[in-house]
């Protein structure tokens, strides 16, 4: 790397551009940018100091990215026109690359100049709009508008690659991709340039071992910076990215800038708002070993038909990952953390039934309404106000909800996995959370196992019953004889010829007759010829018909069975008596004994059995979904299950 020593024409403090693509270097002593031209160098202004964060990254550090070495020789800091600032550092490569690694809100950005194909050109700033694709970048996915806005260069330090003017405003626009993909449009260039790369984490970059900054918070006490409107002091728990934050004494909403704190107004909470639950600074460990703080907390509200809905959001920081946030509905819980909406494809028209398309997963829409900040305590990354209000539709696949949120500059996308009250207590080391009020947006059922797991049996028993058919179906008759049952109301007794009978097998004895209008009634004694043991049974017969008003009509039939479990082996007899009821002649009974006789009801019953448990789980998940969907803006018409 060749290294161009010269002086600082402001200072005459001797500077170095040691990378060869750098054309502006930050005077280390009077703060001076200086850039070097074809007639030398040139004091282009004062750039203020680097406002200093909890950034693990710092101007020297190397690492490797494809193959690639890297160092870190320059740092430029923007300010967002709604405040707070973020970072840009400037990578020289070991093989010529120039890049830049963005740093907002805990991640990181890497990115790189992607020319343009010969006649393709860039849309303007101010025919963008958001969610609008770009085709016009080069890449392996479609880039998504996300976000447009202007900034404002304040500070530098190290080598930048091109001529950063201290206060210059400029317009760009953010967009995403699938799999992490990211570009940024600069339109401080005319033609706008194109940046193109991927979100990354430092592991990615050969970064792992970055350690972030370590310093205590920012404290602003009456000695030096208090409330403006109390002169309590407070202390800011992200004082590098807090653009907003409430006094904990007199409940002021106080505005960050620099430092600086700026008096904007008292705040009162609503007189039907629920209390916050979680305590601003409480701590908590999350999955994945995660700990984060409470530093913030909303009350924000929906309405619907003229009722107002509340609910709280809970802002999480950790310097490592940066913010997240513990959302409190009607005493459920979602841990949320940032989506990239490239990943999301989305229905074009949000109407009853839409759907969006997350991870291999479909979210059907619950809600499409204005949600509004309606209280503020603690601090906060933006600038947030009573009464903003934002656009905001949720969709849900339990135990997961999608929620975009879509403002007049911005379009931002989060995914809620659902709490029990148990996980959040056990995270936080605390007890007695409220129980949740009904059923949650994306509450996943818990009684998937009295439906599932109770079929297994249902479905062994049907497969035992299929099996065993071949084995139990090879019914035997050992008996079929007809006897003459003379006509008399008094009992007449008949005897048939012996049959023997195998062991361990049911028996079925069958008995017909020719009966219309009439009747017989037979009890049928099973006799043992050896032991003389006897088994008896009765069977009726009966059959009569007729016409009555012009209709036909019948009732009975001229035959009926009984069945008896298994009996010993041996030889048997059976006796019949018999008695008769409008037969003028000697009737004939046809008596049929069968052996093995394949019978269905045992099965039936044992399939009613077993069908109770998992009829009743179905009726609990039907009753739980029609709760869930009760509060719905679109109803039971999106209905079904949401967390098979």
């Amino acid at each position: 790397m060749t290294t161009l020593s010269a002086q600082c024409p402001s200072c005459a403090a001797p500077i170095e551009f040691k990378a060869g693509s750098s054309i502006v270097v930050v005077c280390a002593f009077c703060r001076s940018a200086v850039a070097r031209t074809d007639r030398g160098l040139e004091d282009i202004g004062k750039v203020a100091e680097i406002v200093e964060s909890q950034s693990p990254l710092k101007l020297g550090l190397k690492g490797v990215y494809k193959d690639a070495r890297f160092e870190l020789t320059g740092r430029a800091q923007i300010k967002h026109e709604l405040g707070g600032v973020w970072d840009e550092w400037y990578a020289t490569f070991s093989n010529g690359w120039v890049g830049w690694l963005a740093e907002a809100q805990g991640r990181f950005y890497l990115t790189f100049y992607q020319p343009l194909q010969e006649g393709m050109q860039l849309p303007s700033f101010a025919g963008l709009q958001l969610g609008q694709v770009v085709n016009e970048i080069p890449g392996q996915t479609p880039l998504m508008v996300q976000e447009k806005g202007r900034a404002t260069t304040v500070a530098a330090d190290g080598e930048i690659p091109y001529k950063l003017v201290p206060g210059e405003q400029f317009e760009y626009a953010d967009l995403a991709g699938k799999q992490n993909a990211f570009a940024t449009i600069d339109y401080s260039i005319d033609p706008p340039w194109a940046f193109v790369g991927s979100q990354v984490t430092l592991g990615e970059i050969g970064l792992a071992d970055a350690k972030l900054y370590e310093r205590e918070a920012k404290r602003v006490t009456s000695a030096a910076m208090g409330c403006p409107n109390c002169g309590g002091p407070l202390a800011l728990n992200a004082p590098d990215s807090a653009m907003r934050v409430t006094c904990p004494n007199c409940s002021s909403l106080l505005d960050v800038n620099e430092g600086k704190l700026t008096y904007l107004k008292s705040l009162t909470p609503p007189p039907d708002a629920p209390d916050f639950v979680a305590p601003i600074g409480a701590e908590g460990t999350f999955a994945g070993d995660v700990k984060v703080k409470i530093i913030g907390a909303t009350v924000r509200s929906v309405t619907f038909d003229g009722i107002k809905y509340f609910w709280h959001e809970y802002l999480l920081y950790n310097p490592s990952i940066g913010f997240r946030w513990l959302v409190h509905s009607d005493n459920h819980w979602n841990f949320v953390e940032p989506v990239n909406a490239a990943d999301i494809a989305q229905d074009n028209v949000f109407t009853a039934g839409s759907t969006v398309d997350y991870n291999g997963r479909k979210f059907k829409i619950f809600q499409d309404a204005p949600a509004t900040v309606e209280y503020v305590k603690g601090e906060f990354y933006w600038r947030v106000e009573q009464s903003e209000t934002v656009r905001a539709i949720d969709y849900i696949a339990a135990p997961m909800m999608l929620s975009q949120e879509i403002s007049a500059n911005e379009v931002n996308w989060s995914a809620g996995t659902y709490m029990t009250n148990d996980e959040v207590e056990k995270a936080f080391g605390i007890s007695g959370l409220p129980k949740p009020w009904g059923v949650g947006p994306n509450q996943p059922f818990t009684g998937q196992f009295y439906y599932k797991w109770g079929a297994l049996p249902l479905l062994a028993l049907i497969v035992v019953a299929i099996f065993m058919i071949p084995f139990t179906g090879l019914t035997s008759t050992v008996l079929n004889e007809t006897l003459m049952l003379p006509p008399s109301a008094a009992p007449q007794v008949q005897f048939s010829q012996p049959f023997e009978i195998k062991g361990n097998r049911n028996i079925r004895i069958a008995a017909s007759a020719p009966v219309n209008n009439s009747a017989a009634d037979l009890d049928v004694d099973l006799i043992n010829d050896q032991s003389q043991e006897i088994e008896s049974v009765s069977i009726p017969i009966s059959y009569y018909q007729g016409v009555e008003d012009g209709e036909s009509w019948s009732e009975g039939s001229t035959g009926n069975d009984a069945t008896l479990s298994s009996l010993p082996a041996g030889k048997y007899t059976l006796r019949v008596e018999g008695t008769t009821e409008n037969v003028p002649a000697p009737l004939p009974i046809t008596l049929k004994v069968e052996q093995n006789v394949n019978r269905g009801v045992n099965f039936c019953c044992a399939l009613l059995i077993l069908a109770i448990v998992p009829i009743l789980g179905l009726f609990r998940k039907f009753s739980f979904e029609r709760s869930r969907w009760r509060d719905s803006m679109f109803g039971s018409s999106s209905s079904g299950s949401d967390d098979e």
